[in-house]
């Protein structure tokens, strides 16, 4: 199968996902996750009406978002971002998923500040509380929000998970449920300078019961583009 037809059948199981539970479909945008992947399937990608990519690395970014410099693409940055890769990420990006704490949203936020830019971000959450995954806690979260709210050239736009690794979705199902119960405190909370708008979970494993849960972004890789390659040293 080619690419346009693996995205294809992507769009057929996230629109099924979506009427199972009663959610529009044109709710969930499809996030293309393009990491160890050449330019020029990212083109494919785009061609078959794919409009926004995933990034893990900035180095890779940098190259494929000048290779692709004419293809209107929304780039996010979905790794975890060290904060002295915060000048280019903002540069680049125009979502970052996966800010956990307050040191690294003053950064983002400073060089936002210095191109006259409002950086849009998701909160990165680790609700399985594995110490091998970025993200703050839950009982943290708000506290996090209220301060980064208060950042001027920040924009909290919603929450990002990972749940663990699960052979059987279902078994994701209560981290995604978590997450989106979560959002839901907070948009309560109606806090200053956030827009709790975006749940980022699932992916080519999972993503169908994210949807079911309430995701708005989905991050698919392998099932569109094939397992990763090997990256260059």
């Amino acid at each position: 199968m080619t690419i346009a037809d693996n995205i294809a059948v992507i769009r057929d199981r996230m629109a099924r996902a979506a009427q199972r539970c009663g959610r529009n479909a044109a709710e969930v945008a499809l996030v293309a996750v393009t990491k160890t992947h050449p330019a020029e399937m990212v083109r494919q990608a785009w061609q078959a009406g794919v409009t926004t990519v995933g990034e893990n690395y900035i180095q890779e970014a940098c190259d494929k978002i000048a290779a692709l410099a004419d293809c209107p693409l929304s780039w996010h940055f979905i790794g975890h971002l060290q904060t002295n890769k915060a000048k280019i990420a903002v540069a680049l990006f125009d979502l970052i998923h996966g800010v956990d704490s307050l040191k690294l949203a003053r950064e983002v936020d400073k060089q936002a500040a210095k191109i006259g830019k409002i950086q849009s971000i998701l909160i990165q959450v680790n609700v399985s509380g594995e110490a091998t995954k970025s993200g703050t806690t839950e009982e943290a979260a708000l506290e996090l929000i209220r301060d980064a709210g208060r950042l001027e050239h920040l924009r909290v736009r919603g929450l990002m998970t990972m749940p663990p690794f699960f052979d059987q979705p279902e078994r994701a199902r209560p981290y995604f449920a978590a997450l989106r119960r979560l959002r839901d405190r907070i948009r309560a909370e109606a806090v200053a300078g956030v827009d709790m708008v975006e749940l980022s979970m699932g992916m080519t494993g999972d993503f169908e019961v994210a949807i079911e849960e309430g995701a708005t972004l989905v991050r698919i890789g392998t099932a569109i583009f094939g397992p990763r390659q090997a990256r260059e040293a």
